[in-house]
């Protein structure tokens, strides 16, 4: 869960490298390093914990003139604390490496090579693999000997960039994690980095290279970026793609955070998914009609797990197709039952996330068919199935997911129409602008929300409640508050406080009731039993609702006429616009939360 990101050209490479960290510090904040050429032909180290800022901040001081050659690291901890010495790069005998993953095998790893002398300095298992390219790389004749080598040994998922001080080069490889390289059309900079973001406007080529490729960088051969398997032997297993990201989309503008921004963003690209498939009239999902499955394994984590508790909704409902909704990180450890007919359907915003990359291998070993609902084309997963349906939500800078779940439940209802054969004519166009305007009339409202979570944001603990299809919409609105304001929040069906959750209820716990037209009175009953408790209750309900709003502390009145089954997405947006009001309040980093990363490609 960490950004890395390396350079080579005839420009500063330090300057390249630390415009790609900024770019990728939401993949990792607790400290960042480069390690670089110096005039002198030596490896020069620079890393600080804490904000990417700090390491900008003592670069000031560097002399990085002339430096050809960089790479590096934004850290998320996984081994050793945070500081200084267990920040990358990692620096011995003029080679120096930045490692995103883990290393399984590193603690007996680490005893071979103490038992042989070396010495370690950091916590880090990634100074194992540093280890083991030092002690290859006395008896290989070149750096990309030493780390096929070096790779050979260690277990797990990892992506790694290596250089050395005798050459103006850069050698990646990696197993299972995120690694992309890039060139430009018309210059000699290349670069490698662990997200195709890190690269926009500075490399329009993209290349993906599949598990245990070496990556060899030199501004000097022909081509610039060569790849070969780990016998040396020159390696065809790399998917090139054209760059067409924009870097302003991904620029906060008028808004204080990228949260925010990417909330308000989400009727716009509503609206642009509608008619793009309505344009395609559907092509893009036409071989996905041929997979008529028995059964659906839906598995994602997460935010993306809520989205697919929706989409089982959709699909039980409409296709009759039984669906089992599986948290990734526990989907392959349970022995789950994979039979002949049916489907894994793997949602992840970023398409590297390790759980459920690893789910869905275990999918296509026992002979499903695989499809995601991606939001990166080229992206691990998006390469690794069967199909690919692309929820075309933009790049997602906030960690918190917010636009990436709405475009994730809008693809898994496109893919249940297409399981009816539905594309004719566009017919769900309307049903698409019509939420589009409904949420545009919720951020019009902003204020009015701001408002409601200036006075709850203090207290003890929040409970979202929801029954039926805006049971996920509970979950969801849970997470998001624990994720950016840092408080005690969870999601419930509502029927089910009164087997337990309700003995938390007291005058300084809020309970934020979800009401639709579904299970109405019932819903209105568990609200009621709530208020008798002294409980605070902030309700969404149906606009014009009198009874419901004399009961409520705070009514939010929402107008769901004719929306149907995509109103859980309406009242979503409320929950989000309440998490980012009641964080801001709190004064929590809402882009950056502790201890969380926005790809989580470790277990």
């Amino acid at each position: 869960m960490c950004g890395i990101v390396g350079h080579v050209g005839l420009k500063n490479s330090v300057s390249n490298v630390v415009e790609g960290l900024k770019r990728l510090e939401y993949r990792g904040y607790d400290s960042a390093g480069v390690c670089f050429k110096s005039k002198k032909s030596e490896l020069k180290l620079c890393k600080k914990s804490g904000k990417l800022q700090n390491l900008i901040d003592s670069l000031e001081e560097v002399d990085l003139e002339n430096s050809h050659a960089c790479i590096g690291h934004t850290r998320w901890a996984t081994h050793g604390e945070v500081n200084d010495t267990n920040a990358h790069p990692h620096l011995a005998e003029n080679i120096g490496i930045v490692h995103n993953g883990i290393i399984e095998n590193a603690t007996k790893l680490k005893s071979e090579l103490k038992s042989e002398g070396m010495k370690f300095l950091s916590e880090t298992d990634s100074e194992v693999f540093l280890g083991l390219v030092v002690r290859a790389f006395k008896t290989t004749k070149t750096l990309q000997e030493a780390v096929s080598i070096a790779f050979k040994q260690i277990e797990g998922n990892s992506a790694f960039l290596i250089m050395d001080k005798d050459r103006e080069e850069i050698v990646a490889i990696k197993r299972g994690a995120p690694l992309v390289c890039g060139s430009q059309s018309h210059g000699s900079d290349i670069f490698t980095s662990s997200d195709p973001y890190a690269l926009v406007g500075m490399a329009d080529t993209i290349y993906f290279p599949e598990d245990e490729v070496i990556c060899v960088l030199d501004i000097k051969t022909d081509p610039l970026i060569q790849f070969f398997e780990l016998d040396g032997s020159y390696s065809k297993r790399f998917l090139m793609q054209e760059q067409e990201m924009n870097l302003e989309l991904s620029e906060k503008g008028e808004f204080e955070h990228y949260m925010l921004k990417e909330i308000h963003e989400q009727p716009a690209l509503i609206r642009s998914f509608a008619q793009y498939y309505s344009n395609l009239g559907g092509i893009s999902f036409h071989s996905l009609t041929g997979i008529e499955p028995k059964l659906i394994h839906v598995v994602a984590c997460g935010t993306a797990w809520h989205a697919g508790l929706v989409i089982k909704n959709f699909v039980e409902k409409f296709n009759k197709i039984p669906c089992n909704v599986e948290q990734a990180s526990e989907f392959r450890y349970r022995n789950p039952l994979l039979l002949e007919g049916e489907l894994g359907l793997f949602i992840s915003q970023s398409g590297e996330t390790a759980d459920t990359l690893a789910a869905q291998e275990l999918c296509t070993k026992s002979g499903l068919k695989t499809i995601s609902v991606v939001n990166v084309e080229g992206s691990t997963l998006y390469r690794n199935c069967d199909e690919n349906m692309l929820i075309r939500a933009g790049i997602e800078i906030g960690v918190a997911s917010t636009k990436a779940f709405t475009q994730q439940v809008l693809t898994g209802y496109l893919y249940s129409s297409a399981l009816l054969k539905k594309f004719e004519d566009g017919y769900y166009i309307k049903e698409f602008n019509l939420l589009a305007d409904r949420i545009d009339s919720i951020l019009n409202r902003s204020e009015e929300i701001e408002e409601i979570a200036s006075e709850i944001y203090n207290k003890k603990g929040f409970i979202f409640t929801g029954r039926g299809s805006y049971f996920p919409i509970a979950l969801e609105g849970a997470l998001k508050l624990k994720e950016i304001a840092y408080v005690h929040a969870e999601g419930y069906a509502a029927g089910e406080l009164k087997h337990g959750p309700i003995a938390l209820i007291d005058e300084e716990m809020v309970n934020i009731a979800i009401v639709g037209k579904e299970l109405y009175d019932k819903t209105v009953s568990n609200i009621q039993e709530v208020k008798a408790r002294r409980g605070i209750i902030v309700t969404i309900g149906p606009e014009g609702d009198a009874s419901l709003e004399e009961m409520s502390d705070y009514y939010i009145g929402l107008n769901y006429t004719d929306l149907g089954d995509l109103a859980p997405l309406y009242v979503n947006v409320v929950n989000q616009l309440l998490s980012y009001y009641m964080a801001k309040f709190k004064g929590t980093d809402i882009d950056k939360p502790r201890n969380l990363a926005k790809s989580v490609t470790v277990e």
